[in-house]
């Protein structure tokens, strides 16, 4: 975790998962790396009631990523925003408290799955993905 001189005991920051999220990115072999300049990244409290509606979930705390965009090799239209990741603070926290997994492991997880999602990757890919770029 990225030491902010922060209380041991208070849950991370928006910018502190950020922060593991980029390092999770950093971490990403070169032939995907060097097809992520232009994505962004967002680090949320939760996901919009829209998105929620949009994904069938009802308990927000049941989302904890989200990739909007179209996967590499798609045709881009025009007025298609940038591709991006959405990490979801609160969700993502009580994920990291019930299961007990390391927080710089559980975003990993979710930023590899979601960026899975942008080169059009299985499930099996994105293990293996993970696998690679693991903290």
């Amino acid at each position: 975790m990225p030491d902010t001189g922060q209380h041991p005991h208070c849950a991370p920051t928006p910018g502190q998962i950020e922060t593991l999220a980029l390092e999770a990115l950093g971490r990403l072999p070169a032939p995907f790396h060097d097809h992520l300049s232009d994505i962004v990244l967002f680090v949320e409290e939760f996901a919009d009631a829209q998105t929620l509606k949009d994904m069938e979930v009802d308990d927000p705390f049941g989302l904890t990523g989200l990739y909007r965009g179209r996967p590499v090799g798609d045709a881009v239209q025009t007025g298609d925003p940038p591709p991006s990741v959405h990490l979801f603070r609160r969700p993502l926290l009580d994920e990291w408290v019930e299961t007990g997994i390391p927080l710089d492991q559980l975003i990993t997880h979710v930023v590899v799955h979601e960026i899975g999602h942008h080169f059009g990757l299985s499930d099996l890919d994105m293990h293996v993905l993970e696998d690679m770029v693991a903290p």
